[in-house]
């Protein structure tokens, strides 16, 4: 068992997901704090990076939120500076993501004070996966050797080929919360990788 989740009673975790723009750098962040049992959000923020948005990216049109009311546009200074104070005020030292490489290395201020865990390292393999069958093509080490992203992986768990990732990262925070509730496992099984 992770040390770190034996510290916190009751565990909180966060869920964090970026989106970048043409040049690579994150135009948006979403999070979410959710107990790490129930897996149940508890709060939420999201952030739209000015001037990086404003370059535009492949999922731009997917930044705007249904309700605008959670959305805040501010510079990537005052995202993370909120974004640290937010997970403080939850005593918050888990940080999950889905490819939680790629998130890390873009927000290498969080690195610091939080140890990250990746949700795919645990959701694409057959071992931890039990939609993951027999028939499926896997790696010798249990991987799927294609169609583990996000939405893939959220095809399959909920028998629900109509799913479409947004590519929002809030709403993106949300679904990979929801495939680590499907998947029904302890948070002491993710692997960190800081």
């Amino acid at each position: 068992m992770n040390d770190i989740f034996s510290e916190q009673q009751p565990i909180k975790i966060a869920v964090i997901d970026t989106e970048t723009n043409w040049y690579n750098r994150v135009m948006s962040v979403g999070a979410v704090v959710a107990d790490g049992e129930t897996f149940h959000v508890m709060d939420s923020k999201y952030y739209i990076l000015s001037p990086e948005y404003e370059f535009g990216g492949m999922f731009s049109y997917a930044l705007p939120l249904k309700n605008n009311n959670q959305a805040r546009i501010c510079s990537r200074e005052e995202a993370v500076e909120e974004l640290i104070a937010f997970l403080k005020q939850y005593n918050i030292k888990a940080v999950f993501a889905y490819n939680a490489l790629f998130d890390f290395s873009h927000l290498p201020e969080l690195s610091e004070g939080f140890v990250w865990y990746d949700i795919m390292k645990t959701a694409a393999y057959k071992q931890f996966n039990y939609k993951i069958t027999d028939d499926m093509d896997c790696c010798k080490t249990g991987r799927l050797k294609r169609n583990y992203g996000v939405q893939a992986i959220l095809r399959l768990m909920t028998d629900n080929d109509f799913y479409f990732e947004t590519h929002n990262a809030l709403y993106d925070a949300v679904d990979e919360l929801k495939i680590m509730k499907l998947l029904g496992l302890p948070v002491s099984v993710y692997k960190a990788i800081n």
